[in-house]
């Protein structure tokens, strides 16, 4: 049973516009990744080109998190962040078993609204 990580969809522009997902199996325990979860969102929001972020996370640990940006300059501004340079170090020493960052241009979007 997946556990949603944030609360609602991401309110977007209309396309085009980017994807970073960032599909991802924890490794257990908990050692300080909510915090830090917690702190990359709240940096991430406030990067210029950010868009929004949506997120679920299993039970057996695997995740997958999509954040939404203006522009591929505006991605790599942000993996370049040093704070989260620090997250994403820890992660790969502490918290990921293995992940996966895949990057996507949006043009085309769809809902139906409840």
């Amino acid at each position: 049973m997946a556990t949603m990580t944030s609360s609602s969809f991401a309110k977007l522009p209309e396309p085009p516009y980017f994807s970073v997902i960032f599909s991802s199996q924890r490794t257990a325990g908990e050692n300080g990744y909510g915090n830090m979860a917690k702190r990359m969102a709240e940096l991430a929001s406030g990067q210029p080109g950010y868009l929004g972020v949506e997120s679920a996370r299993g039970a057996d640990g695997f995740g997958i998190t999509v954040s939404y940006w203006a522009s591929l300059q505006a991605i790599a501004a942000w993996r370049s962040d040093a704070e989260h340079r620090i997250a994403q170090e820890t992660g790969n020493a502490l918290w990921y078993e293995h992940y996966e960052v895949r990057i996507a241009c949006v043009e085309r979007a769809y809902a139906k609204q409840g």
